[in-house]
């Protein structure tokens, strides 16, 4: 049987990151790779390249699978796409044109689940507002209650991949958890072992509330500032998800009102936030660069699923993180509107954005 010839498609970095000696050497045994990394441009420059091609491997950067370059492979099979969502690169055309597309967004679940556990353990103890007090006393400031690691109220908003990997690390501590989750139903949820709440109730009762939905149009401005304003004193705000989950001028003056409050965003609407925004002096916000996802050496990581799911389509198996077009119907795979990575001062970064960053 004639071996399948495969292609290693996305921008360099991604590359580097994502594919190392191991996962190359997995690969190259598995299938035949007659060319050289691409990159999106060098293949749109020539796309007989993919004329022989079965299947794709392919990341952040990878190139969109539109009509021309789909022409331009008729023995495409196949995308492992070595990133978290499929929306950059997958088209309804692909998939009417029976081309199956299979996603290491799990991967990419576990160090977002991961930094997300990180902030919450250091929100319960108020530890940015203690390092601010400490800075501007030069000392040591006076103890004051915090919610702590026993007994406090964590709130999810979403059980998709990376809500339950978050869900799984706060079983290890004495915590009570719950969740919004308009897709679970209370049997998915008792197995689980969470108990669901609409989501104004969820603010209200939570000590932190830490946002894992889908970008989706109905989830377009679902945290309200009517939300935030309802969460307790000093309760605290995760955003690793999207900024245009949040109706973000709204959540800024609640937080100018509310100095009790705190919101920790490693993503905002557009990213990062213009440099006019208030988001960059206001003391209860802390901002990071959309780093929750993998970087650098956890990239490795996604490269190990994808040789994974190689292994077992080369063995006849079914595939673990394969995405059907009705699986991307209700999750993070579901195609959305360049709305979130338009920055106002010009479409470059979009563009950025789209053809290189995590997505």
């Amino acid at each position: 049987m004639e071996r399948l010839k495969g292609l290693y498609v996305l921008n360099s970095q991604a590359f580097t990151e994502t594919y190392g000696p191991e996962e190359l050497r997995d690969i190259g045994e598995m299938i035949d790779i007659p060319l050289e990394p691409q990159t999106s441009e060098s293949i749109w420059s020539d796309l007989s390249r993919l004329a022989e091609i079965d299947v794709l491997l392919t990341g952040w950067g990878g190139p969109k699978l539109g009509a021309r370059l789909l022409d331009a492979a008729p023995k495409l099979k196949l995308v492992f796409y070595g990133a978290g969502s499929i929306v950059p690169i997958m088209t309804d055309l692909a998939w009417s044109r029976g081309i199956r597309v299979t996603s290491a967004y799990e991967a990419n679940a576990i160090p977002v689940a991961e930094f997300t556990l990180g902030m919450i353990l250091l929100a319960l103890k108020h530890t940015w507002q203690y390092a601010q007090k400490v800075r501007k006393i030069r000392g040591r400031p006076i103890h004051l209650p915090v919610p702590g690691c026993y007994g406090s109220t964590i709130g999810l908003v979403s059980l998709g991949m990376t809500g339950r990997s978050v869900l799984r690390l706060l079983k290890s501590f004495d915590l009570r958890v719950i969740a919004h989750d308009p897709y679970l139903s209370a049997e998915e949820a008792a197995e689980l072992g969470v108990e669901l709440f609409p989501l104004h109730e969820l603010f209200r009762r939570c000590d932190v509330v830490s946002l894992h939905t889908p970008w989706l149009k109905e989830t377009e401005g679902l945290i309200t500032g009517t939300l935030i304003a309802s969460m307790k004193p000093d309760a605290t705000l995760i955003n690793t998800a999207r900024g245009i989950l949040i109706r973000e001028r709204e959540m800024i003056e609640v937080l100018t009102r509310r100095g009790d409050l705190q919101a920790i965003l490693d993503v905002t609407d557009p990213e990062p936030p213009l440099d006019s925004s208030p988001l960059y002096d206001m003391p209860n916000v802390l901002l990071t660069p959309h780093i929750a996802g993998s970087m650098s050496g956890e990239c490795r990581r996604m490269g190990v699923y994808m040789v994974e799911e190689l292994r077992r389509y080369i063995a006849g198996k079914p595939l673990k993180w394969e995405i059907t077009q009705d699986r991307a119907i209700r999750t993070i795979h579901r195609p959305a509107t360049l709305k979130a990575v338009i920055n106002k001062r010009g479409i470059a970064r979009a563009r950025r954005s789209m053809a290189g960053k995590r997505p």
